[in-house]
């Protein structure tokens, strides 16, 4: 998505009759973008999902399924690809409802056998057959998957689970916010406390007051940033995605947290 937003922010006037397909993947795009995308490219975008130890395939929201009229399929992977079985497996190894959060979960003939020499990793990615991912995600009655979080990136905060992409989706919503990420940080009272770190939008000022009440109105007060950071650029991982961790970093440093 990176790439496609510096696309979309250069301003450039051209038109490509020949452009056919832009594939995107290793994180979410904001549907403002997405909407954005398709007004000035045409409808020539699919999303991707999957992981390295599957060949980077696991389900797809192939071109024709971008409906720009929803906001909740614009947020969803897609369904599984072809010759592929997904499922989203709760705690207890069993698949959970529908519109119920559980991790991904994938069977096919192109996920990995092992880990090099890593044989406790391998038996807990592995485990009863399927290629855990460690996202966790739901699915609507549509079999339409939506992530909402890395399992290692959820927030406990005042013993409730708070989903960092919700959050992240309702900040990226707003006109003045380009890039949104969401991780928690230490709290004496709350354990975690939501914390946002927002790029503005070229051209834009960002009011954080403004936005950390639009999570609350959107989301709840659970929800809702004690604190919002503007900076000029988020880390990313080698391969594109926000580098949550990093960001974490800083706040965490001295500190005792279960998950990093």
């Amino acid at each position: 998505p990176t790439m496609i937003y510096r696309l979309l922010d250069a301003g450039l006037d051209v038109t490509m009759p020949s452009l056919q397909r832009i594939i995107y993947g290793a994180a979410p795009m904001a549907p403002s973008r997405l909407i954005e995308g398709h007004e000035r490219l045409g409808r020539v975008f699919t999303q991707i999902y999957g992981q390295t130890e599957s060949l980077a395939l696991g389900t797809a929201l192939w071109a024709d399924e971008h409906d720009l009229h929803r906001s909740d399929r614009l947020l969803s992977c897609g369904r599984a690809v072809p010759g592929t079985r997904v499922e989203l497996l709760g705690g207890d190894g069993e698949p959970v409802a529908t519109n119920e959060v559980g991790e991904i979960c994938i069977r096919s003939a192109g996920v990995m056998l092992r880990y090099h020499n890593l044989p406790e990793l391998t038996e807990e990615t592995l485990a009863g057959g399927w290629l855990h991912t460690g996202d966790l995600a739901k699915r609507d009655d549509e079999g339409f998957i939506t992530i909402v979080d890395r399992k290692k990136d959820f927030i406990i905060s005042g013993g409730f689970n708070v989903y960092t992409r919700e959050i992240e989706d309702v900040l990226t919503a707003d006109p003045s916010v380009a890039v949104a990420a969401v991780i928690g940080v230490p709290d004496p009272d709350w354990g975690e406390a939501v914390k946002a770190v927002v790029v503005a939008a070229p051209g834009a000022e960002v009011d954080t007051a403004r936005l950390i009440a639009r999570v609350r109105s959107a989301k709840s007060a659970v929800h809702a940033p004690k604190s919002i950071d503007v900076v000029e650029e988020l880390p990313l991982t080698p391969v594109g995605k926000t580098d949550k961790k990093a960001l974490r970093a800083a706040f965490w440093a001295g500190q005792k947290r279960s998950v990093s």
